[in-house]
C-alpha cells in the first residue's frame, strides 16, 4: 500500500513537489511556516484541490487533474488527527470513536470502538466527554476515530502541539508503540525537527512549497540546505542505543556502538531499544580520549565528513557504528584538531544535555 503524491499550484501557496510514502512509513513534512505542509495534507484529504495533482493509493487514483479525476473527500479512506482533536463535544470518546464507523453495523461499532480506546491507553473512559479529558487523552480519542475509519492513508496535522511537553513526549513513546498496528503510510506535519527526527522514518523538508531535502533523519540533518531552512540550533543526530541498567543516582546506563552512555532517568527495561537525541552543540570533539573530566559520556567515533558553513562555524559528522552524530564546533577549532575524514575522534556529552524527551522507541528494532 504505498501513497504517490504530485502537486503543482500558482496559489495561494505555491507549491511544486513530489512524493511517496509506502506501507507502514511514517514521513514527517517539516519547514517554516507558510511553506505548503498543511496544504499538502488538505489535497491528499481532498480539501483543496491545486491546478495540478495526482494523487494514489494503492494503484488507486484518488486525484488525477490531467484526466478528470477528483474523488470526494468522504469517499477518501483517510484518518485525519487535527491539532485541536475536532471532538464531538456532546458525544462520549466510545461515541467520537464510533462515528467515525458509518460503514459498520451498529453491533459491531461499539465493541470496535472499546478495542480502539484500550490500543491508545484510554481503558475505562469511554463514557467521558471532551471536556471532563485532558488533552493528550483528547488526543488519543482523536487517533482512535481517525484508526477506526480503517483508513489507507492517516494524516497527522501538528498533532501534538497543543499539548505539554511532558504529555507529547508520552503520546510519542504511545505513537511508537502502535506503529506495529499502522500498516497504511503515515504523513505528519511538525514543525519540531526534534519530533520528526524520533518518530520518522523519513523527513520532507518543504520550503516555498518545494522539497529542498528528502531522507532518513541523518542524512537530512548533514545537508547543508536543509539546514539553512531548519535552523542551526535544531541540528541532531539520533544515536541507537540499548537500555542496560537504571542507576541508583538517577541515571540510565545505555550501551551504543560507541561506547556505553548515561542519560536521566528513563522508563523502559533493560534490553529494550532506544533512540536518543543528541543535539550538534552539545557535542565536544577530542582527538584523544580525554581523562579527568566531569562528563562521562565519551564515544569513540572516525570523521566522515566536514561542512563549513557561512558564518565560523563547522559541521562535523562522525560515524558511530553505523549511526552518525554531527558536532557543531567553530571552524578555528576544527583547524586546531586538523580534522578530515577517516580521522579517529571522540564525541563527548554532558549528561544532562540528554534530556528524557529526546530519547525515543526505537519503531523498527529488528531492522537497525
Amino acid at each position: 500500500m504505498t501513497l504517490r503524491v504530485t502537486l503543482q499550484a500558482k496559489g495561494p501557496i505555491p507549491l511544486d513537489l513530489s512524493f511517496t510514502a509506502g506501507k507502514g512509513e511514517l514521513i514527517a513534512l517539516v519547514g517554516p511556516s507558510g511553506s505548503g505542509k498543511t496544504t499538502t495534507l488538505r489535497t491528499i484529504a481532498g480539501f483543496w484541490q491545486p491546478e495540478t495533482a495526482r494523487v494514489e493509493v494503492a494503484g488507486v487514483t484518488w486525484n488525477d487533474t490531467a484526466a478528470g479525476v477528483c474523488l470526494p473527500a468522504h469517499r477518501r479512506r483517510v484518518g485525519l488527527v487535527f491539532q485541536d482533536y475536532a471532538l464531538f463535544p456532546h458525544m462520549t470518546a466510545a461515541q467520537n470513536v464510533a462515528a467515525a464507523m458509518g460503514d459498520l453495523p451498529k453491533a459491531v461499532r461499539a465493541a470496535e470502538a472499546a478495542r480502539l480506546l484500550r490500543l491508545v491507553h484510554l481503558d475505562g473512559l469511554d463514557h467521558r466527554l471532551p471536556a471532563d479529558l485532558s488533552g493528550g487523552q483528547k488526543q488519543r480519542v482523536a487517533l482512535a476515530r481517525a484508526l477506526a475509519r480503517r483508513p489507507d492513508v492517516l494524516l497527522l496535522d501538528e498533532p501534538f502541539s497543543a499539548v505539554d511537553r511532558a504529555t507529547r513526549d508520552r503520546l510519542h513513546d504511545e505513537l511508537m508503540g502502535l506503529r506495529a498496528e499502522l500498516a497504511m503510510p503515515v504523513v505528519l506535519v511538525t514543525h519540531d525537527i526534534g519530533e520528526a527526527q524520533a518518530l520518522a522514518d523519513r523527513m520532507v523538508v518543504i520550503d516555498g512549497g518545494r522539497i529542498v531535502a528528502s531522507g532518513a533523519a541523518a542524512a537530512v540533518m548533514s545537508d547543508p540546505v536543509a539546514l539553512r531552512r531548519l535552523g542551526l540550533r535544531e541540528i541532531a543526530a539520533m544515536l541507537p542505543a540499548r537500555i542496560v541498567a537504571h542507576e541508583q543516582d538517577g541515571v540510565t546506563r545505555l550501551d551504543t556502538a560507541g561506547g556505553p552512555i548515561w542519560v536521566p532517568t528513563l522508563t523502559g527495561e533493560p534490553g529494550q531499544r532506544v533512540r536518543v537525541r543528541i543535539l550538534a552543540h552539545e557535542v565536544i570533539l577530542s582527538r584523544d580520549r580525554p581523562a579527568g573530566l566531569s562528563a562521562q559520556n565519551i564515544l569513540a567515533g572516525r570523521v566522515v565528513g566536514v561542512h563549513p558553513g557561512e558564518g565560523p562555524g563547522v559541521l562535523v559528522r562522525i560515524a558511530v557504528g553505523e549511526a552518525e552524530l554531527v558536532a557543531r564546533i567553530t571552524r578555528r577549532s576544527c583547524e586546531m584538531l586538523g580534522l578530515v575524514p577517516g580521522d579517529r575522534v571522540h564525541a563527548i556529552l554532558k549528561t544532562m544535555s540528554v534530556a528524557r524527551g529526546h530519547v525515543a522507541q526505537d519503531a523498527h528494532p529488528a531492522d537497525r
